[in-house]
């Protein structure tokens, strides 16, 4: 049987950094595409992965829909989750000194960090500052239910869920997880285009803004944490048996 490893990147949730590290591994057998726009590229998905039967690693921002499920393929799906309001102000300073002719990275130079976040929420469709992540999850799974049902769902699909703030951690359990395919997999601590999330200040009236537009986000959150928690804890018993 075939086994890949299936990685779910959402923008500025440390998905560099686990791209090195597959890179790092598989060499010319990490690959990457992005996808059009859509609810579900599943299908899309799965003939991606057919049609490069020599590749290992899949990476990809804009992978949506369920999981595929792919006869005679094992699929390590895995995705890291972050803190909101943290990942859009490194997505805001990620933009700001991105070299490319966007609107999100014009917007950034153009603004401060209030006035972009009031501009991308009053978008229609953007959800870059708005339950990004849910969003995202929500589209993976056929469930029918309100959003954020559906995204706390979809992390039950996934091999693994990680966590950026609690990034080491999560390196642990990623390690251990692909060395029972990849005997030789090893992992590097690295954290590729990491910036200071701490740097911006901004009012407690844009505070509270945030917060309410990012619940879904931050229950999402929460619930990769327990996950997270849940996966270490079994972990940590399993070497224990074997110690």
């Amino acid at each position: 049987m075939r086994t890949i490893i299936l990685h779910y990147h959402l923008f500025k949730n440390a998905g560099t950094s686990i791209d090195k590290i597959l890179k790092s591994n598989f060499k010319e057998k990490w690959i990457t595409t992005e996808f059009k726009a859509s609810q579900d590229n599943s299908e899309e998905i799965k003939a991606w992965i057919l049609d490069n039967p020599e590749a290992i690693a899949f990476s990809s921002h804009t992978m949506t829909g369920p999981v595929p499920k792919i006869h005679d393929t094992n699929i390590i799906s895995i995705i890291f989750l972050r803190n909101p309001i943290r990942r859009i102000i490194s997505a805001y300073k990620f933009e700001r000194n991105q070299q490319v002719d966007t609107w999100g990275a014009n917007l950034a130079k153009q603004l401060n960090f209030e006035d972009y976040v009031v501009t991308r929420l009053l978008k229609d469709g953007d959800t870059q500052c708005r339950n990004f992540q849910s969003e995202r999850l929500a589209t993976m799974t056929l469930a029918k239910a309100h959003k954020i049902e559906r995204a706390v769902t979809a992390l039950d699909n996934f091999s693994m869920v990680g966590i950026v703030e609690e990034f080491e951690k999560t390196l642990i359990l990623f390690e251990s997880i692909l060395q029972n395919q990849f005997e030789n997999f090893k992992v590097e601590s690295t954290h590729t285009n990491r910036s200071n999330e701490y740097e911006i200040e901004f009012s407690p009236a844009l505070n509270q803004l945030l917060h309410e537009c990012n619940n879904n986000d931050k229950q999402v959150w929460k619930a990769g944490l327990e996950k997270l928690k849940n996966s270490m804890n079994h972990l940590l018993a399993n070497d224990a048996k074997t110690a």
